[in-house]
């Protein structure tokens, strides 16, 4: 016997494929969507067929955006000769909400992990190097997560820009604000007194 109606099935499946939604939280949004009127499920529909239409990847930065350049690269305002070097779009959102970053980004879409087949060829690294070529880049910054594959990268990129004439930094880690140093891990601790830096 067939419980729930095959459309209704299918859009719990292709919920389920979102990162962090399991079979449970698909089943309530799809569920939800159903309660709402028509011309709301219509309207989504709308906007997510419209979505791969009209959303690129700005051709300087890597970033999604309906424009290219993006917003962020055209900004006369912004110094182009600082990059941050991120893995993703949502890195860089993040850091825009600092409101303290005055340079432009590079969006790698990734990090190194060999063990899934993703090397150097598979993001956009060659595309990093080709912006410092033209010689108007005096420091990167790298910024990818203190996780194993994104210091794989970050170790990686060191490696392939130290005869660079730029200046390279890594983005700090280490103590959240407000956190009790007895409850950080090994880990956190030693990154925190790696990049310890003078008192203000």
């Amino acid at each position: 016997m067939q419980v729930i109606p095959p459309a209704l099935e299918n859009l719990i499946d292709n919920l389920s494929l979102l990162p962090g939604i399991g079979k449970k939280t698909a089943t309530r949004l799809a569920l939800n969507i159903l309660r709402r009127p028509a011309v709301q499920a219509k309207n989504l529909a709308l906007t997510l067929t419209e979505l791969h239409g009209s959303i690129q990847l700005c051709s300087c930065c890597f970033t999604f955006s309906e424009k290219d350049p993006c917003d962020i690269c055209a900004e006369p305002r912004r110094q182009p000769e600082i990059i941050c070097v991120v893995e993703q779009s949502a890195d860089l959102l993040a850091i825009e909400k600092t409101g303290s970053f005055p340079g432009h980004y590079h969006i790698l879409h990734g990090v190194l992990s060999p063990m899934d087949g993703i090397g150097p060829e598979e993001i956009k690294i060659k595309e990093l190097l080709a912006r410092i070529s033209n010689g108007t880049v005096k420091e990167v910054i790298i910024a990818t997560s203190s996780t194993v594959p994104g210091e794989a990268t970050a170790n990686y990129l060191t490696d392939v820009l130290k005869t660079s004439p730029i200046k390279l930094t890594r983005l700090a880690c280490g103590i959240p604000m407000g956190m009790d140093i007895k409850y950080a891990d090994r880990y956190t601790l030693a990154k925190a007194i790696e990049a310890r830096s003078s008192p203000l």
